[in-house]
């Protein structure tokens, strides 16, 4: 069995040749190494406290992150007109930043243009200026653009949100915040080793969804689900109103999956496929109630987001503005059956030569046990972000 500071050691080196890895994939590790529990658990907080990694719980899945240690501190600024909010939110962030905090939108505005923080936390009630015309503002100066935003907020999360991702920022958090969740983010923003960290890229990757595919293949509880939850006519709606429209529209749906399954504390898995759909798996009771709260969700803010495009005021009602022609985008979840997924998934092995599974499936190969070939929206990653393209399905 290994002394606690060899695990420790041997946990940033995993993470280190991997970018991120989950906390299962560190137990079963730890396992084999004659490490219990109870010591990985404590060498993993050890680890948090001192800055060496950071963890994060995205789409169901807890995930550490291996941590930069720089030599100049980071520079954070608070923009909240609450001063015993802004102390909270001040000592949730924690040690290891430089941290401003400003109680005036006028003011935040004008000093960050000059001191260009590296993140802002940022309150969407303000006086002097607007949240969310600052946030837009920071992310339309070229020389700014670069400055992470999260805001935090108790108003309606409805359109703000949907306004927030928007005018680009970064994630979208609502009061009363959770201090963990606070810490977290900002720490793995600026802090991350490798990439740039980015919530909707972030979700669980092609591993973990075949290793959900896995499950549900070999799961014998009925309970057990697995199902696709796509953005329907999200091709046409990138197609007239433009890629980054059409990118905003899955963030928002990344992020309210990832909040409903973090409210309800579920063991609802959800993955992203590149595509305009998510992977869903989990009992299904609550992958029943989490897609008809997220649906209901979508379905109140889409008014907001028509109305965004240049599209009359929603008061004057939907049927009279947008008419036939109009992209309705809705959220569409299928239920996907057991022994289609078996059939498909042993035509894969068979072209890969294989008998049994092996590592990973790729983002294909899911695909084709999904039901999901035939892509409108296909999205990539380089070093400029993320970026959407429109496939044989978009009008």
């Amino acid at each position: 069995m290994e002394n606690p500071s060899d695990i420790k050691s041997d946990i940033i080196s995993m993470i280190n040749d991997r970018q991120q890895v989950t906390y299962s994939e560190l137990k079963s590790f730890a396992g084999s190494l004659g490490v219990g529990e109870a010591d990985l658990k404590s060498s993993l907080d050890e680890l948090e406290t001192a800055n060496a990694i950071a963890s994060r719980s995205s789409g169901g899945i807890l995930t550490y992150y291996v941590l930069q240690n720089e030599p100049v501190l980071r520079r954070i600024m608070i923009v909240e007109d609450d001063k015993n909010i802004s102390k909270l939110m001040s000592l949730s962030v924690g040690k290891g930043f430089d941290i401003t905090q400003i109680y005036d939108g006028k003011e935040a505005l004008e000093r960050i243009k000059y001191e260009k923080p590296d993140l802002v936390i940022l309150d969407l009630m303000l006086p002097g200026a607007d949240g969310l015309d600052i946030c837009q503002t920071i992310k339309k100066t070229p020389n700014l653009s670069d400055i992470i935003v999260i805001i935090v907020s108790a108003m309606d999360a409805t359109s703000n949100r949907f306004r927030g991702i928007k005018y680009g920022a970064d994630y979208y958090i609502r009061k009363p915040f959770d201090p963990v969740e606070v810490r977290g983010l900002v720490t793995i923003f600026l802090k991350k080793k490798g990439k740039k960290f980015d919530p909707l890229v972030d979700l669980p990757n092609e591993d973990k969804i075949s290793d959900a595919v896995e499950k549900a293949v070999k799961e014998k509880d009925d309970r057990y689900e697995l199902g696709r939850l796509r953005v329907n006519r999200l091709a046409d709606f990138a197609n007239r109103f433009g890629t980054d429209s059409g990118v905003t529209i899955l963030r928002l749906v990344s992020q309210l999956l990832q909040d409903k399954v973090r409210e309800k504390e579920s063991k609802v898995f959800v993955g992203f496929l590149n595509g305009d759909d998510f992977v869903v798996a989990g009992d299904s009771k609550s992958i029943g109630k989490l897609v008809s709260d997220i649906k209901s969700e979508f379905s109140a803010v889409l008014p907001f987001v028509y109305q965004s495009e240049g599209y009359k005021p929603i008061e004057l009602g939907i049927d009279d503005i947008y008419g036939a022609e109009a992209p309705r985008m809705e959220l569409v979840y299928t239920t996907i059956g057991k022994d289609s997924l078996i059939e498909k998934r042993s035509e894969i092995l068979k072209e890969k030569g294989e008998k049994t599974y092996i590592g990973s499936y790729t983002y294909d190969e899911l695909r084709k046990m999904l039901g999901s070939e035939d892509l409108d929206i296909t999205i990539t990653r380089g070093q400029d972000g993320v970026r959407l393209s429109i496939g044989k399905g978009g009008k």
